[in-house]
């Protein structure tokens, strides 16, 4: 498997891993982490689209480190897990942390 999925196969993992298992947050039931991941996602797919177009790329990646699946708008399928693990962990983070002081 390429480096570049695989990588990002292996963060989305450990970030619900860490949820579930270490803290527990219950953000995956929580309606307002889903709405902005999707917000994010929102902005994410045209500037991501734009940046890694076929057509025009600016943003060039190195065939054999990626899965070559562009699901939309010529955007690896990988930059979206790499974008769930790294809005998840930032999210549960401060959610953890904002727990840690309220208390």
């Amino acid at each position: 498997m390429p480096i570049y999925p695989a990588l990002a196969i292996v963060a989305a993992v450990a970030v619900v891993a860490l949820e579930v298992l270490v803290l527990r947050t219950g953000i995956f039931r929580d309606v307002a982490y889903w709405i902005a991941l999707a917000i994010c996602l929102a902005f994410m797919i045209p500037v991501d689209g734009w940046l890694t177009k076929l057509s025009a790329p600016i943003v060039l990646y190195r065939p054999s480190d990626t899965s070559e699946l562009r699901p939309v708008w010529d955007i690896l399928a990988e930059e979206y897990l790499y974008a769930f693990a790294m809005l998840t962990l930032v999210m549960v983070t401060w959610d953890r942390l904002g727990r840690r002081q309220a208390t």
